[in-house]
């Protein structure tokens, strides 16, 4: 396991949370929550029909011992759901589908985590990405002073090499985490949005790895030397970021070479304390973001964990429908960190 994942894994089980699962009839889940509750990552708990839930596990060969069920048949857990519906939503959704939402594993997951129930819920393994967001906004909402949900990437490298060499000298192994963001949820963010991302992923980037987040917004230009309203939202959305948070290293327009490549960043932003040292990369649309870290990750052997919602008020995330078992628990894993933390109320 990489260093950065482990130590993120002892502050979980330093401070287990009240974790949520919505989806009985994947293994995957099942099993992940099984080792979750195991390994004393979470206390875990699998929100729908406890029957179903028992039977994927034996159908996956799982002993869910240390997972608990909640019966999402339950007329009070119904009757909850609809109620925090209505608080929410009002009139706005037709009788039969506040109903059908009532019954809803994944509504009744979030309607906990609002009333303090649990910590966080992870879904998506099954659902849509669609699904996970539109329970947690209209359940959880939106953090004091957030406009927009957004989301991160933990990419874990193995080795520095292709960026520059690290703390240890050329040809010295170490690991590499950089923080992307957004790359699965704005198509495309305005300034204001983009500045909120940086905010937002900078905080996590500093809880998760505990290092001194340096932002890059990127672009295809570094500090003019191209001229395009793309290039001038990036410029807007990186003075934005500054006057939000003057406690941050952030910088823009930069190029991805300058941001991550010290003598590329020597030359293009001679007086940037982030060219050359970006640890936490901000994409200026969801076309670069999530063509990246797909890049990184297959072409450059990255582990990417993710994506990890940010800017509600509760900590809540989504699942890519390919996940593996491993997937759900480092998922899992740190949104109980993120749930569990003080600086997981963002400051922006």
């Amino acid at each position: 396991m990489s260093r950065t994942l482990d130590r993120i894994r002892k502050l979980a089980t330093a401070q287990p949370r009240r974790l949520l699962l919505a989806e009985a009839g994947d293994p995957r889940i099942v099993g992940a929550g099984a080792r979750l509750a195991r390994e004393g990552v979470a206390r875990v708990t699998l929100v729908g029909d406890p029957d179903e839930g028992r039977a994927t596990a034996r159908r996956a060969d799982v002993t869910p011992g240390g997972v608990d069920f909640r019966d999402s048949r339950d007329g009070a857990l119904i009757a909850r759901t609809r109620a925090a519906l209505t608080a929410s939503r009002g009139s706005k959704l037709s009788a039969s589908d506040l109903e059908r939402h009532a019954a809803d594993p994944l509504f009744q997951a979030a309607m906990l985590v609002r009333e303090g129930e649990a910590d966080t819920f992870v879904a998506g393994a099954v659902r849509t990405t669609a699904d996970v967001l539109r329970a947690a906004l209209w359940l959880i909402g939106l953090a004091p002073g957030v406009k927009s949900v957004s989301s991160f990437f933990l990419m874990v490298l193995p080795g520095a090499g292709r960026f520059g060499t690290g703390a240890g000298g050329p040809g010295t192994p170490t690991e590499r985490v950089l923080t992307f963001a957004d790359c699965a949820v704005l198509p495309d963010p305005t300034a204001e949005q983009l500045a909120e991302i940086a905010c937002l992923a900078a905080d996590r980037h500093r809880l998760l790895t505990q290092e001194v987040p340096h932002v890059a917004m990127l672009s295809f230009s570094t500090r003019g030397s191209s001229a395009h309203p793309h290039v001038d939202k990036v410029r807007t959305a990186t003075a934005l970021a500054r006057a939000r948070r003057p406690d941050l290293h952030i910088d823009g327009e930069l190029q991805a070479d300058a941001a991550l490549v010290p003598d590329v960043g020597q030359r293009k932003a001679a007086d940037s304390v982030v060219a050359g040292h970006a640890n936490v990369l901000v994409f200026p649309n969801l076309d670069a973001g999530n063509i990246s870290y797909k890049l990184v990750q297959r072409l450059g052997g990255a582990t990417a964990v993710g994506p990890m919602l940010q800017g509600l008020a509760r900590q809540a995330n989504d699942l890519s429908r390919g996940c593996s078992i491993d997937d759900v628990v480092e998922v899992g894993t740190i949104a109980c960190v993120l749930a569990g933390e003080p600086a997981a109320t963002p400051r922006v």
